[in-house]
Protein backbone atom coordinates (compact mmCIF):
# COMPACT_ATOMS: atom_id res chain seq x y z
CA UNK A 1 0.00 0.00 0.00
CA UNK A 2 0.98 3.49 -0.81
CA UNK A 3 1.33 4.95 2.61
CA UNK A 4 3.67 8.01 1.32
CA UNK A 5 2.18 11.28 2.55
CA UNK A 6 3.40 13.69 -0.23
CA UNK A 7 1.05 11.37 -2.78
CA UNK A 8 -2.19 12.30 -0.79
CA UNK A 9 -4.78 15.12 -0.15
CA UNK A 10 -6.86 15.24 2.91
CA UNK A 11 -10.34 13.92 1.60
CA UNK A 12 -11.71 16.72 4.00
CA UNK A 13 -10.32 20.04 2.76
CA UNK A 14 -7.92 19.26 -0.23
CA UNK A 15 -4.70 19.78 1.49
CA UNK A 16 -1.91 18.11 -0.13
CA UNK A 17 0.32 16.10 2.03
CA UNK A 18 3.71 17.04 2.70
CA UNK A 19 6.93 15.91 4.84
CA UNK A 20 6.20 16.10 8.47
CA UNK A 21 2.45 16.37 8.45
CA UNK A 22 0.45 13.95 10.24
CA UNK A 23 -2.25 12.22 8.04
CA UNK A 24 -4.76 9.78 8.96
CA UNK A 25 -6.41 7.30 7.23
CA UNK A 26 -9.59 4.92 6.73
CA UNK A 27 -11.13 2.91 3.96
CA UNK A 28 -10.07 5.44 1.57
CA UNK A 29 -10.07 8.18 2.95
CA UNK A 30 -7.50 10.04 4.44
CA UNK A 31 -7.37 13.46 7.09
CA UNK A 32 -5.19 15.80 8.55
CA UNK A 33 -4.15 16.91 11.44
CA UNK A 34 -6.11 20.29 11.06
CA UNK A 35 -9.08 18.64 9.86
CA UNK A 36 -9.01 16.00 12.88
CA UNK A 37 -8.81 19.37 15.53
CA UNK A 38 -11.75 21.40 13.98
CA UNK A 39 -13.96 17.99 13.75
CA UNK A 40 -13.31 17.40 17.36
CA UNK A 41 -14.49 20.70 17.89
CA UNK A 42 -17.63 20.43 16.07
CA UNK A 43 -18.67 17.22 17.38
CA UNK A 44 -17.60 18.63 20.96
CA UNK A 45 -20.55 20.97 20.89
CA UNK A 46 -24.12 20.25 19.98
CA UNK A 47 -24.74 24.10 18.50
CA UNK A 48 -21.55 23.23 16.38
CA UNK A 49 -22.73 19.90 15.39
CA UNK A 50 -26.04 21.42 14.77
CA UNK A 51 -24.83 24.16 12.21
CA UNK A 52 -22.18 21.25 10.20
CA UNK A 53 -25.21 19.09 9.69
CA UNK A 54 -26.25 21.63 7.21
CA UNK A 55 -24.58 21.02 3.70
CA UNK A 56 -21.58 23.16 3.28
CA UNK A 57 -22.61 23.67 -0.67
CA UNK A 58 -25.79 25.35 0.57
CA UNK A 59 -23.87 28.64 1.27
CA UNK A 60 -21.50 28.31 -1.34
CA UNK A 61 -21.01 30.77 -4.39
CA UNK A 62 -21.09 29.26 -8.05
CA UNK A 63 -16.91 29.97 -8.02
CA UNK A 64 -16.77 28.17 -5.07
CA UNK A 65 -18.87 25.22 -5.93
CA UNK A 66 -16.47 25.45 -9.36
CA UNK A 67 -13.65 25.64 -7.25
CA UNK A 68 -13.66 22.52 -5.33
CA UNK A 69 -14.65 20.16 -8.12
CA UNK A 70 -10.83 19.61 -8.67
CA UNK A 71 -10.62 18.57 -5.12
CA UNK A 72 -13.23 16.01 -5.48
CA UNK A 73 -11.58 14.80 -8.25
CA UNK A 74 -8.46 14.28 -6.79
CA UNK A 75 -10.07 12.59 -3.93
CA UNK A 76 -12.06 10.23 -6.14
CA UNK A 77 -8.58 9.56 -7.76
CA UNK A 78 -6.83 8.32 -4.78
CA UNK A 79 -9.63 6.11 -3.65
CA UNK A 80 -9.79 4.50 -6.48
CA UNK A 81 -6.20 4.05 -6.50
CA UNK A 82 -6.73 2.67 -2.88
CA UNK A 83 -8.83 0.41 -3.82
CA UNK A 84 -6.35 -0.93 -7.14
CA UNK A 85 -3.96 -1.32 -4.14
CA UNK A 86 -6.63 -3.73 -1.65
CA UNK A 87 -7.76 -5.66 -4.82
CA UNK A 88 -3.67 -6.63 -5.21
CA UNK A 89 -3.50 -7.43 -1.65
CA UNK A 90 -6.34 -9.97 -2.08
CA UNK A 91 -5.23 -10.91 -4.88
CA UNK A 92 -1.68 -11.06 -3.09
CA UNK A 93 -3.41 -13.65 -0.55
CA UNK A 94 -4.42 -16.01 -3.38
CA UNK A 95 -7.89 -14.48 -3.39
CA UNK A 96 -9.81 -15.47 -7.01
CA UNK A 97 -11.21 -12.68 -9.51
CA UNK A 98 -14.50 -14.30 -8.54
CA UNK A 99 -14.60 -13.94 -4.77
CA UNK A 100 -13.52 -10.47 -5.97
CA UNK A 101 -16.02 -9.36 -7.94
CA UNK A 102 -19.01 -11.49 -5.60
CA UNK A 103 -17.17 -9.33 -2.63
CA UNK A 104 -17.92 -6.12 -4.39
CA UNK A 105 -21.23 -7.21 -6.64
CA UNK A 106 -20.01 -7.78 -9.75
CA UNK A 107 -18.92 -10.46 -12.04
CA UNK A 108 -15.26 -12.12 -12.64
CA UNK A 109 -14.80 -10.69 -15.61
CA UNK A 110 -16.25 -7.26 -14.55
CA UNK A 111 -13.53 -7.16 -11.71
CA UNK A 112 -10.62 -8.48 -13.83
CA UNK A 113 -11.21 -6.79 -16.91
CA UNK A 114 -11.20 -3.19 -14.17
CA UNK A 115 -8.11 -4.18 -12.52
CA UNK A 116 -6.32 -6.88 -13.51
CA UNK A 117 -3.51 -5.05 -15.50
CA UNK A 118 -3.37 -2.27 -13.06
CA UNK A 119 -2.95 -5.31 -10.08
CA UNK A 120 0.36 -6.53 -12.63
CA UNK A 121 1.54 -3.23 -13.19
CA UNK A 122 1.64 -2.63 -8.81
CA UNK A 123 2.91 -6.27 -8.76
CA UNK A 124 5.92 -5.65 -11.53
CA UNK A 125 6.46 -1.81 -9.86
CA UNK A 126 6.92 -3.19 -6.37
CA UNK A 127 9.38 -6.25 -7.45
CA UNK A 128 11.59 -3.56 -9.50
CA UNK A 129 11.76 -1.52 -6.01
Amino acid sequence: MDNNIVRKHCSFCGTKGKRGMRFGGGLGAMICESCVSHYHEVFASAAKTSRAARPPWEAMSDAEILSNLPLISQTADEVNEFLVEWVELARSRKLSWAEIGKAMGVSRQAVWERFAQRVEKLRAQASSA
